[in-house]
């Protein structure tokens, strides 16, 4: 039975999400900064189309990487040292949304509509949400976006118009987070793109534990400004 959520009711444990689909927990409620706080504290996040409810998830197993089990192969890393890309922190924020919102190939629709935009954009203006982004020739050609809470960064999307744009992203976040001795980035649900990178799925219950320790353990609130690493330049206005 899944719970249906009025604009004052709380969500319920994440253990008592469905089996099929896989973690689905609850529907309705709304996409405040308190219930999308509260949502994150406890390993839930929204995904639904826009005609639908809000539908609330919590799957079991969760994809996560762990900042040391990052895998960067050759090719990706003869990418990563061309001196072709600029990387800015929330340079563009609702820019990379809309661009993780654009159609993809064998997807007829996206997730990521006016509501969720306006969400999060809501989010990156409490500098708890944050966009990671590759620039080419001053054009966003690649990206991503998610949350960070303590001492985790929640991934939400990410997209690319050039090759291995979002990777190149990806990595560098993964070396500043490292730096910044965050413990964990969810993936929510298992992707190729993801395992490519060192994700893997960890049982529900871990990932709980790692946010019950973690979540609350550093101060949010501002832009991000990321160290130089590897002598790739960094921008963020």
């Amino acid at each position: 039975m899944i719970d249906i959520l009025s604009a004052e009711s709380p969500f319920p444990p994440p253990e008592k999400a469905l089996i099929e689909p896989n973690g689905l927990l609850a529907i309705g409620g709304d996409l405040s900064p308190e219930r999308l706080i509260n949502a994150y504290q406890k390993g839930i996040f929204p995904w639904f189309n826009e005609e639908d409810p809000i539908l609330w998830w919590s799957p079991n197993p969760r994809m996560v990487l762990f900042p040391d089990e990052l895998k960067v192969s050759r090719s990706l890393q003869k990418s990563i040292k061309k001196n072709n890309y600029t990387i800015r922190t929330d340079h563009q924020f609702t820019q990379v949304l809309q661009a993780c919102a654009a159609p993809r190939r064998n997807q007829p629709g996206t997730w990521i509509h006016p509501e969720i935009i306006a969400a999060y954009t809501a989010l990156h203006e409490m500098g708890l949400a944050h966009s990671v982004e590759t620039w080419i020739n001053n054009e966003l050609v690649g990206g991503l976006y998610g949350v960070a809470m303590g001492k985790i960064f929640f991934g939400e999307s990410m997209f690319s118009c050039a090759p291995d744009a979002s990777k190149i992203a990806f990595v560098h976040l993964v070396k500043q987070l490292t730096q910044w001795q965050f413990v964990l980035i969810d993936c929510q649900v298992k992707t190729a793109h993801l395992a490519y990178l060192g994700a893997r799925e960890i049982p529900r219950a871990e990932f709980s534990q790692l946010l019950d320790k973690w979540i609350l353990k550093t101060d949010q609130g501002k832009k991000w400004n990321f160290s130089n690493m590897n002598g790739r330049r960094n921008e963020n206005a």
